[in-house]
């Protein structure tokens, strides 16, 4: 499975996060001197990875264009895992076949809405979901399966809408209680 971080750029996403420096400089979050190398390592980028460094320091400033990518996680007889800080995407399909996949979003970077399709065949998905907020499983075709949902609320803040099929597997849904 290719890392996120290792896809390469568009001239747009290089644009985007210059345009995110120029407000750092508004801000006074960083000098002139600054802009200056840190756009020119902007425009040289060629990963997400080498985008992301000169904005990692900057709070607030996130370069939306990378924080909307679709993220696939592929699965067969294994353990995928997420915790930690990580950056989630828009679109997450996860796609489990004979394995688990564990993704903890408690101290993830999360936007408003996840969209998360599901494709699991015989395999467990545990999801650790952060205080406040919400899932709606209803889109979701569960054959000699099964869907856990322990937060039991469509109301709060990210919210994750869950889709797809699980056929004889598990998918737990749980929130933190911090």
């Amino acid at each position: 499975m290719t890392d996120p971080r290792d896809l390469r750029v568009s001239d747009a996403e290089r644009e985007h996060v210059v345009s995110l420096l120029n407000k750092a400089v508004g801000r006074g979050m960083i000098t002139l001197d600054e802009f200056t190398v840190r756009t020119d390592t902007a425009l040289a980028a060629k990963t997400r990875a080498d985008l992301n460094v000169v904005l990692v320091d900057l709070p607030g400033m996130v370069n939306n264009e990378l924080a909307h990518a679709r993220t696939e996680l592929k699965n067969t007889m294994s353990t995928t895992t997420r915790k930690g800080h990580w950056v989630v995407p828009q679109e997450l399909v996860i796609r489990n076949t004979l394995g688990t996949t564990n993704l903890d979003f408690t101290a993830a970077d999360v936007p408003p809405v996840v969209n998360v399709d599901l494709d699991v065949s015989l395999g467990t998905v545990k999801l650790m979901l952060p205080a406040g907020s919400s899932v709606n499983v209803d889109a979701v075709e569960i054959t000699a399966g099964e869907v856990k949902d322990k937060v039991r609320s469509t109301v709060g803040n990210p919210h994750f809408q869950l889709k797809g099929v699980v056929r004889g597997g598990t998918v737990v849904i749980k929130r933190s209680k911090r």
